[in-house]
């Protein structure tokens, strides 16, 4: 089935939404940056991935209840064209475009560096250069190849998850490998408290932990590929939510009950480390492949992210032209080259500057993803004001608490981008996010976009034209 209009093929099954959103959040943030955010807030951070998952699982909710009233592969950068304006879905959608892009960066940056765990002598822009390559291919193919390769991506870290869970969670409470002496929780209090850093501590960690959750909202992304989103959006999200706080808060505690905080980070990733320390040394190997898989997973995803946006930017005139072209199996496939070619500067940044590559890409796509989710929130307050009270009693799927919970997720957003302030490994991200934006801005006033009389995205998809002539009989 290909949708209206488009040639985009509906081949996206419900496992395969859940698994790529799944997929797309549980990646360099989890496995390599929670050992920094550890090391700023120490146990405190549980309560830090807590709130961040709320806020995570507002904002999905809130993207959601637009893509099932609208499912259009534009996503939120077609519903900032539609209830903003043409200058906040050109920005909103550049923006997040380059958002994957840097994350692809930091994802192929990260598996350069687990790869040279086991090949010290290869050059760490060999293994970044390989990913890109080979995540473009499988991007090439056609959407429901996409969609196979990502769900078995995912559900490879998924499944080690649970079982670094369980198997910590047997050495907490049984002692398996500890002579059956069980550690218990004590490692959670017993190195200068729960707040050993202080109440600041956790809240400087913030940027951090809402970082590991960002990639959620790529959900959207799949409506216009997605078989009955009506149906299968609601379901994605509704299950997203608690297993990402399961899986983000059960491992997070696993880590730091069997290790005192303070040493989490020294050797390496903490999910290798832990495996070294009960025991199990093969199994650290094995997890090691989890973690570069969970970064292939996380670049396929984002290469996937960035070759719709391109498309839709492009059917809006916002793009050049040829972006908009399909190949034969329905795959924006210039787009896709596109984005996979601006994601070959993460190579030339391995080959100059290899130890510092992962901290300047998480400085940099930090800003720019807290930016989209604030835009989100926005244009669904934006969306919500332009229905009158039938057409919102009619929505198939709302999010909760409206607006308390969207003036409540702004403002912790708006904290954190305060507080990357105070931090001086994310200042950076106060400098290059701004300027990032307005090099954008003023591309749009010299190319002349703000004269545009086209002020919508073309729909893709189902298509619910009849929010378009109630609106006009308010």
């Amino acid at each position: 089935m290909q949708t209206e209009q488009t040639g985009l093929k509906r081949h996206l099954k419900v496992r395969h939404i859940r698994l790529m959103a799944l997929g797309s959040t549980i990646g360099v943030g989890l496995f390599l940056g929670s050992a920094s955010a550890i090391q700023i807030a120490g146990p405190s951070i549980l309560l830090g991935y807590l709130l961040a998952g709320i806020v995570g699982f507002i904002v999905l909710r809130t993207l959601g209840e637009m893509a099932v009233h609208e499912p259009v592969a534009g996503s939120f950068a077609a519903y900032a064209n539609n209830y903003v304006g043409p200058l906040a879905g050109y920005l909103v959608g550049w923006g997040y475009w380059t958002y994957w892009i840097v994350v692809g960066i930091a994802e192929v940056t990260a598996v350069g560096i687990y790869m040279g765990i086991w090949f010290p002598e290869t050059p760490q822009w060999i293994w970044a250069l390989s990913s890109i390559l080979m995540m473009g291919l499988i991007n090439l193919i056609a959407v429901k190849v996409f969609g196979e390769f990502e769900f078995w991506f995912a559900l490879i870290k998924v499944v080690a998850i649970i079982a670094m869970i369980a198997l910590g969670g047997s050495v907490i409470l049984f002692g398996f490998t500890n002579n059956w002496q069980p550690i218990g929780l004590s490692n959670l209090w017993q190195h200068g408290g729960f707040f050993p850093n202080g109440v600041s501590g956790m809240l400087l960690s913030l940027q951090m932990v809402l970082f590991a959750y960002v990639g959620i909202e790529m959900i959207g992304f799949s409506t216009g590929e997605a078989e009955n989103p009506k149906k299968t959006i609601p379901m994605a999200i509704d299950s997203l939510a608690w297993r990402i706080l399961i899986f983000y808060m059960g491992a997070i505690l696993v880590i730091l009950a069997i290790f005192p905080w303070n040493e989490v980070g020294q050797q390496g990733s903490p999910f290798v480390v832990m495996f070294e320390r009960i025991g199990l040394r093969e199994a650290a190997g094995l997890i090691n492949f989890v973690v570069i898989t969970a970064a292939l997973s996380s670049c396929n995803a984002g290469i996937f992210s960035g070759g719709r946006l391109l498309y839709s930017l492009s059917n809006n005139g916002y793009a050049p032209a040829s972006f908009a072209k399909l190949s034969k199996q329905g795959v924006p496939h210039r787009a896709v080259m596109a984005t996979v070619a601006v994601c070959m500067s993460g190579v030339v940044l391995n080959y100059f500057v290899p130890d510092k590559a992962f901290q300047y890409v998480m400085a940099a796509v930090t800003f720019v993803g807290l930016m989209v989710w604030i835009a989100i929130l926005i244009i669904q307050m934006k969306f919500r004001r332009s229905l009158t009270k039938a057409q919102v009693a009619e929505l198939g799927y709302r999010a909760p608490w409206w607006p308390y919970s969207s003036w409540f997720a702004l403002a912790f957003i708006s904290l954190v981008v305060v507080l990357m302030g105070f931090h001086e490994d994310a200042r950076m991200a106060l400098i290059l996010g701004p300027c990032l934006l307005g090099v954008y801005l003023a591309m749009f006033y010299v190319a002349g976009l703000h004269r545009k009389t086209k002020n919508r995205f073309d729909l893709i998809g189902d298509q619910h034209d009849y929010w378009r002539s109630t609106r006009s009989k308010k």
